[in-house]
């Protein structure tokens, strides 16, 4: 069992426009994401399922030739290896859960956010 606080968890900043926060268990993984108006998440996709819950803002998704604005309150969930990106339409406070754990991000190896 782990307990955990966000105001506890360091924030990693990966740009000016984007930062998150990480709960990392043997399966999946917790971010707490924030990202700033005009805020790009280049195209990419992964392993993990993705589940989005947007808690303030908006972020507007580009899944294949579809549009997604993904509002305060929404979720969106992307199944393994779905090609997305994303802008954040306003300043945006986003909870995503993946599965499995994205390794990526914890290697830094995710060079399309740090850009």
């Amino acid at each position: 069992m782990s307990f955990y606080r966000w105001d506890d968890i360091p924030e990693e900043k990966l740009t000016d426009l984007f930062s998150r926060k990480l709960v990392v268990g043997k399966n999946e993984m917790l971010a707490l994401v924030t990202l700033k108006k005009g805020a790009f998440v280049r195209p990419h996709k992964h392993e993990s399922e993705q589940i989005s819950f947007i808690l303030k803002g908006a972020l507007k998704f580009q899944i294949s030739e579809r549009e997604i604005v993904v509002k305060e309150g929404e979720l969106l969930h992307l199944p393994s290896n779905m090609e997305h990106s994303a802008i954040a339409l306003e300043d945006t406070l986003d909870l995503d859960v993946f599965s499995p754990i994205r390794k990526d991000w914890l290697e830094g190896s995710d060079s399309y956010l740090r850009k």
